[in-house]
């Protein structure tokens, strides 16, 4: 009687363990949580998805703020005077730090070497195949904009020129208003902002972006069905 019970908690317990093995990757898992991609490609959008749902807070904090301060310094100040400036903070850091030990030492008589012959001893050469695979994978992603410019411009399909020639028109009022600093910015902050809110309010969000979608799609296929030829493809 006892082996009947131990094969039925046995099943019980696999199949409990395989019904919560499938996980959205933005489902029921913590907002900062990371998909297990399980593939070393992914790693880095594994990072960049930890980065921008504050996964480590103060990674993500510092990441921020640093980017935040560079692009007020850039609204505020010329790139030149900028990167002068960066430069100049770092240059005094390390020589600050570098003749402090090299007092230390002498002070204590002790013979520790460089502070930073640690770092000048990494092998940071970029090896010919390492540059292939970056120049490869930039290349697919090059190719890939050509042939969508070239769809575009040429007009393969007269709806998504029209999006891309509404969407230029728009872009005209914002070029007005807000100059690339500026944009830049604000995209950083709604990059470092919407994900995190979107986690949080996923359900009332997705209901406002179908209803959007589905007024939109339907506007759209009113267009289609309204210009020449477009109604004749779709039927052949």
């Amino acid at each position: 009687m006892a082996e009947p019970s131990a094969a039925t908690q046995s099943h019980s317990i696999s199949s409990s363990s395989f019904g919560a093995e499938p996980s959205a990757p933005g489902g029921g898992g913590s907002p900062g949580a990371c998909p297990a991609l399980g593939t070393k490609s992914c790693s880095s959008s594994c990072a960049v998805h930890d980065l921008i749902f504050w996964g480590d807070v103060k990674k993500t904090g510092f990441v921020f703020g640093t980017t935040l301060i560079m692009l007020l310094s850039l609204a505020a100040f010329s790139v030149i005077s900028v990167v002068s400036y960066l430069i100049l903070a770092l240059l005094s850091v390390t020589i600050s730090f570098r003749i402090y030990k090299s007092v230390i030492q002498a002070v204590q008589k002790s013979e520790e070497g460089h502070p930073f012959k640690a770092y000048l001893d990494v092998d940071i050469t970029l090896s010919s195949e390492a540059f292939h695979n970056y120049m490869n994978a930039a290349m697919v992603h090059i190719n890939r904009a050509l042939k969508l410019i070239i769809r575009l411009f040429l007009v393969e399909d007269l709806v998504d020129s029209l999006k891309l020639a509404v969407f230029m028109w728009l872009m005209t009022y914002v070029g007005a208003v807000f100059n690339g600093i500026t944009l830049l910015i604000l995209a950083e902050l709604l990059i470092f902002s919407v994900p995190i809110v979107y986690e949080k309010y996923k359900t009332q969000i997705d209901h406002y972006v179908g209803i959007a979608r589905d007024q939109t799609k339907s506007i759209v296929e009113k267009i289609q069905a309204k210009l020449p030829g477009i109604a004749k493809k779709k039927a052949e």
